[in-house]
């Protein structure tokens, strides 16, 4: 008998039974995920409403949940806390507090095998303190420049036409040179009229002679390598580990400190791009 043959023959075979057990594995674990009770409205994480703020937060495999509220976006201890009450036919969990909250912060936390596990200011929040470890309640309504409700992109007839330019917030404008105010922050691409110490146009006024259709932008959601605290120590990334999938990033703004800022300040970015006629493509990271 070749002895090596028979060891190729067992080895293939340990592998081939680790593998049907992986994926049996896995498959029990799709079933268990499968099984979970959904929610389709469109109420999860806050909401303000009636002279009420609601906030719902989807764990059905949590024991307990509460919601933290604090009057500070980063230190400090919760001023008040809120059980919340389980819907078990939708997997979610709420907490009604009878007042609106404009200007307060929160954070979420539940039990899960017996154990409370760390705050989370939710995969669901659209506006953090400085840090993006408690989320805000902001009227999103007061971060809209003039003319965001009538903004739009440019439309694309054929997709083949699309001249997309990819580039990063902070470098496109960090230069000293760049004759840019803002440099490094979402406003930077706001600003006409930029140029060089040669006289070449710079920042948006350069994007447009270039003759691209498209910006992609490296990711601007709110991402946890910069310490948006500290930003004197000139600390930089791309961004590719985000922190809160749906808030600008805070180093971006001209104040962290101020939920509704970095916000507003990204709708200017973008408004601005569609004025000179330019699509904005966002880059995300999910996986």
């Amino acid at each position: 008998m070749n002895y090596h043959k028979h060891l190729n023959r067992t080895a293939c075979a340990a592998l081939l039974a680790l593998c049907s057990a992986s994926v049996a594995a896995q498959s029990r674990y799709d079933e268990k995920f499968v099984a979970y009770p959904t929610y389709s409205g469109n109420d999860l994480e806050m909401t303000v409403s009636g002279g009420c703020t609601i906030f719902r937060l989807w764990s059905p495999k949590a024991e307990a949940a509460l919601v933290n509220i604090y009057d500070n976006g980063h230190t400090g201890k919760p001023v008040e806390v809120f059980d919340m009450t389980a819907d078990a036919a939708t997997g979610t969990w709420t907490a009604a507090v009878p007042r609106e909250l404009y200007g307060m912060f929160y954070t979420f936390q539940v039990k899960d095998n017996g154990r409370w596990l760390d705050e989370t200011p939710g995969v669901w929040a659209k506006a953090v303190g400085v840090g993006g470890k408690r989320a805000a309640v902001i009227d999103m309504r007061q971060t809209n420049p003039a003319g965001w409700e009538a903004d739009c992109g440019p439309a694309v007839t054929h997709f083949t036409d699309v001249i997309i330019y990819e580039m990063h917030h902070r470098d496109l404008s960090m230069h000293p040179s760049s004759g840019i105010a803002n440099k490094g922050k979402f406003l930077a691409l706001t600003e006409h009229g930029t140029v060089s110490l040669q006289g070449l146009a710079t920042g948006i006024d350069h994007l447009k002679e270039l003759g691209i259709t498209h910006v992609h932008i490296l990711p601007s959601f709110d991402y946890s390598s910069v310490d948006e605290t500290n930003l004197q120590y000139n600390t930089y990334n791309w961004g590719y580990d985000p922190q809160n999938y749906n808030v600008p990033e805070g180093s971006y703004s001209t104040n962290p400190s101020d939920p509704a800022t970095r916000i507003r300040e990204m709708k200017e970015l973008v408004k601005a791009l569609h004025d000179a006629g330019i699509g904005v493509v966002m880059d995300v990271v999910y996986n």
